[in-house]
């Protein structure tokens, strides 16, 4: 039994969680963790996870549904970085599991890089796919979640009698011989989730703690620096319309020692669109790297050298001279 599901109590609330358990008992380093984006649920991984049990992936996988998505409790609650943050390590701990890699999609892996910061001794590696919190640009939808009125104008766009519309209509093409695409199923199954009133609120809370009219208010980018030891594959669609690939290289140049794979025929679910070729991606990366041992006190050191480095006198002498002067405090 490679695949199985079952339901964790996290703080008396429940958590749906997939695992994939390697059917020989010599399993291969630390576990694999797979979080969703938003709107999403671990099913988004599913297709991955069919593949690892047909090749006989040696690592056990954990996949939870977070909070407010698929199968899990979607409380009034906090739904930031940082308490998704928090259930991935409560997660991993009732699971047995004190270090892991952790892969992120979108919102995961805004999430997984928030993992990072917040219990760096946990975190072997990151996987970031098209992933949130690397840059200002996003698409416009989510933009518009910051407008008076969104919550409204999207209770009248999704809900159980549309989403029952579209599926009826989805079922009359195939019908016809037509057929969506693999990420477009993806997609209209991220926004049918939307029609429960308890996952449309967790989403409006996750799009508006992070999100304005602008565009992504959490960046990452001038705290990557941390992960400067952690081994760390990227990969992306080349056709992302929803967080654009020069994120993804952005973060290849930030982090000169990552692994950035760009999916040329694929666009905000690289995973999905070519599971075979992620899993192959995502292989080797492990294979060819060494997990992360970091300790909370070898980031604090780093933290004080980052500090330290940007007072250094030099410093100071070339603000004033660009005649960005320094005022007291």
């Amino acid at each position: 039994m490679a695949l199985q599901a079952r339901t964790l109590t996290l703080h008396g609330r429940e958590i749906r969680l997939r695992e994939y358990v390697p059917s020989t008992k010599d399993t291969a380093g630390e576990p694999l963790v797979l979080l969703h984006g938003i709107s999403g649920s671990g099913e988004t991984w599913v297709p991955l996870l069919d593949h690892f049990e047909r090749s006989g992936f040696g690592r056990r996988v954990l996949v939870p549904d977070l909070p407010g998505h698929g199968d899990s409790a979607a409380p009034r609650a906090d739904y930031g970085l940082g308490a998704m943050a928090s259930v991935v390590r409560d997660v991993l701990a009732l699971t047995g599991n004190r270090h892991a890699t952790i892969a992120g999609h979108s919102l995961g892996g805004g999430i997984a890089m928030q993992f990072a910061y917040q219990f760096p001794e946990m975190c072997a590696r990151l996987v970031l796919v098209g992933s949130a919190g690397l840059g200002p640009q996003v698409t416009p939808v989510l933009r518009a979640t910051a407008l008076p009125g969104a919550k409204v104008t999207l209770s009248l766009a999704v809900n159980p009698v549309t989403v029952a519309i579209a599926r009826g209509l989805a079922a009359a093409c195939r019908s016809l011989g037509g057929e969506l695409s693999p990420e477009t199923r993806e997609l209209t199954r991220h926004l049918a989730s939307l029609a429960d009133p308890g996952r449309r609120r967790a989403f409006l809370f996750i799009a508006r703690s992070l999100i304005d009219l602008r565009g992504q208010r959490a960046s990452a980018i001038d705290k990557l620096y941390l992960a400067r030891e952690v081994p760390t594959l990227v990969v992306w669609g080349a056709h992302d319309p929803l967080i654009p690939v020069a994120h993804g290289r952005k973060t290849a140049e930030v982090l000169p020692d990552s692994r950035l794979t760009v999916f040329e025929n694929a666009k905000h679910f690289p995973h999905v669109a070519d599971p075979a070729r992620f899993a192959g991606e995502l292989e080797r990366f492990l294979a060819a790297t060494a997990p992360a041992r970091l300790s909370l006190d070898e980031v604090v050191e780093v933290l004080i050298r980052a500090s330290e480095a940007a007072e250094a006198p030099e410093n100071v002498q070339e603000k004033l001279s660009s005649g960005r002067h320094l005022r007291p405090a």
